[in-house]
């Protein structure tokens, strides 16, 4: 017999396996293959998403059912060349996967294996699962030899271009018998000693299963993203979920791209499930290009990417939200606040029922395993602000898309997330084909941080927040009730304080929610420009209703210039705040001279 250590527990949690020697005779061996599910005889100790390797080739694939005395393992490859009496070893542990400070800027699949994109496609490296790192990161003990320690304290920091941490593995207490000195160390370089048990930078952890942590945190703090209708209209917290539901070119991916690139988190962790490999490319290229406004390095270099493209295997696909999810609480555990995102939960779900139907299992709706629901709350649940082991605080933030077809939000996937999520951006397929970016439905969508959230901007100084946010709502509210009555008989038979709700909805919609994400000026923007450009509008729109409350013709004021107004978004930097005074400025003199 032989003793497998589960890595999740540096020295605890083993569980024994028959030893397992290539060749021979008594050794588990494929009965069966059928496409990606192989049968295997059975070992006793083996159990349910154990994860197995098949052949001379040493494909990697999870246990997903038992029957007596054969396994069936789903492969995450492609399984040409398995033949029936291939050996098959199981690992005796989950999949895991191997974390440590040189995920940050990588490439990877679902099983976090090294991936290079070269062109339009994203193709293997050649390294193999556990691979080590080559490169060194300064390390800087916090604590001497002789002392004690408990689970998730912090041994030393790591400089890897976002602060690390190097904590006391889950599981693992007592007293530091030795600890490296300070310099340049590998993630493979064992660091210190704890009761015996050796540390580094490097550890394992298995993806379906949550990592540990103290406690949960209120979900209080905001997460700008830059992107004004997000978070003017539907803001999300740190800590907290949010689905992107929209259908085919209606901006999901760009939506996601600039979030990843302009929000105010430490790392970003993003997944394509399923996505276009030439796409998958695309986003890698661009992060490679973009200056990080931070640090002033590359967005790369604090940005994890996991791709699994639509020419991937399934299982691996399945496994990647998972793996996503691991890597992100891996940097919550060091004290950062992390974004995951997931492109899109939809090819994720279509990779569960692809494989429920493989395995047998009775369908329900629209062909989706029965487990559904849960598998979707369960990934979501792994969004938190939490007190970490260490008693750092960290939070993770999922933002899931969702690819409903035909645009159907009632379709399995869409209604289930809606249920476990805490904002919902809706993108509309008329905002979009009008070139309306980013094409937020402002009646379709919700977030449920809002007040939460009102609260924090108000201790932070912007007590004015919630009334913004209020006042916007309800008029662009009432410009989509009044564009039915326009529809049908046109902008004069209204009253003159209806005319300009209606000019006030275009004004709020060109001026202030829209934004160019092609523009160096506009695809970004800080909370006081936006605060700054939403003031500007409601109060050219407050003289607007003043002067035909006065008697001044609706044409008269509709007519007006409003151009400096339109344009002080893109004519103001990112965090500028000027120029959007003096485009107001102007406005209103040239309404004064209109009445």
């Amino acid at each position: 017999m032989t003793t497998v250590g589960d890595p999740s527990s540096g020295s605890s949690g083993t569980r024994e396996l028959p030893l397992v020697t290539p060749g021979a005779t008594d050794c588990p061996r494929i009965l069966r293959v059928a496409g990606p599910l192989v049968e295997i005889t059975c070992p006793p100790a083996v159990a349910m998403h154990d994860l197995v390797v098949l052949g001379a080739a040493r494909l990697p694939g999870e246990v997903v059912a038992i029957h007596g005395d054969t396994a069936t393992v789903e492969a995450y490859e492609y399984t040409g060349g398995l033949a029936p009496g291939h050996p098959a070893e199981p690992q005796g542990r989950p999949l895991s996967v191997r974390l440590a400070p040189d995920l940050l800027g990588g490439v990877f699949d679902g099983l976090l294996r090294p991936l290079t994109a070269i062109g339009d496609h994203l193709t293997a490296s050649g390294a193999t699962i556990g691979e080590p790192d080559r490169r060194a990161w300064p390390f800087t003990p916090r604590v001497s030899e002789g002392t004690p320690v408990a689970a998730g304290e912090v041994l030393g920091e790591i400089d890897a271009g976002v602060p690390l941490l190097l904590p006391v593995p889950p599981e693992l207490s007592g007293e530091v018998t030795w600890i490296a000195a300070g310099g340049d160390h590998r993630s493979a370089d064992v660091l210190a000693v704890v009761e015996g048990q050796e540390v580094s930078m490097a550890q394992s952890w298995p993806v379906r299963r949550p990592r540990p942590i103290a406690r949960r945190l209120p979900a209080d703090v905001p997460l700008n993203t830059g992107q004004r209708a997000v978070d003017l209209l539907f803001p999300v917290a740190r800590g907290s979920t949010v689905a992107v539901p929209g259908g085919f070119g209606t901006g999901k991916t760009m939506l996601l791209q600039q979030i990843a690139k302009w929000c105010d988190a430490d790392v970003i962790v993003y997944v394509g499930c399923g996505e276009r490999g030439n796409e998958m490319a695309d986003v890698i290229e661009e992060l490679e290009e973009l200056t990080d406004p931070r640090t002033g390095g590359r967005l790369a270099e604090r940005t994890v990417t996991i791709a699994n493209t639509s020419n991937m295997p399934m299982m691996a696909r399945e496994a990647g939200v998972h793996t996503g999810a691991t890597v992100a609480e891996y940097f919550r555990d060091m004290g950062l606040d992390v974004v995951l995102i997931a492109d899109s939960t939809s090819r994720w779900a279509e990779a569960l029922r692809e494989f429920a139907s493989r395995t047998g299992e009775l369908p329900a709706e629209e062909g989706y395993p029965a487990g559904l629901a849960s598998q979707l709350a369960a990934f979501y649940e792994r969004a938190a602000a939490v007190r970490t082991l260490g008693g750092a605080t960290g939070s993770v933030t999922v933002i899931g898309a969702v690819s409903p077809p035909g645009g159907d939000r009632t379709e399995p996937v869409t209604a289930h997330t809606e249920r476990f999520v805490r904002c919902l951006w809706s993108l509309d397929r008329d905002l979009a084909y009008a070139r309306h970016y980013p094409a937020v439905s402002w009646s379709e969508s919700f977030s449920r941080d809002a007040p939460t959230l009102a609260a924090a901007h108000a201790q932070a100084g912007d007590a004015g927040w919630a009334e913004r946010r209020g006042r916007v709502a309800r008029q662009l509210a009432e410009a989509d009730r009044l564009a039915d009555l326009v529809g049908l008989v046109g902008i004069t038979a209204l009253p003159p304080r209806e005319r300009i709700s209606v000019l006030a909805g275009r004004l709020l919609r060109e001026a202030a929610i829209q934004q160019n994400a092609l523009s160096p000026a506009d695809a970004y923007s800080a909370p006081e420009k936006t605060a700054a450009l939403v003031e500007a509008v409601l109060t050219v729109i407050d003289r607007c209703l003043e002067l035909v409350d006065s008697g001044i013709p609706p044409d008269a004021v509709e007519g007006a210039d409003f151009t400096p107004l339109l344009r002080a978004r893109e004519a103001a930097g990112p965090a500028d705040t000027a120029p959007v005074t003096t485009a107001r400025d102007t406005v209103l003199a040239r309404l004064e001279e209109a009445a």
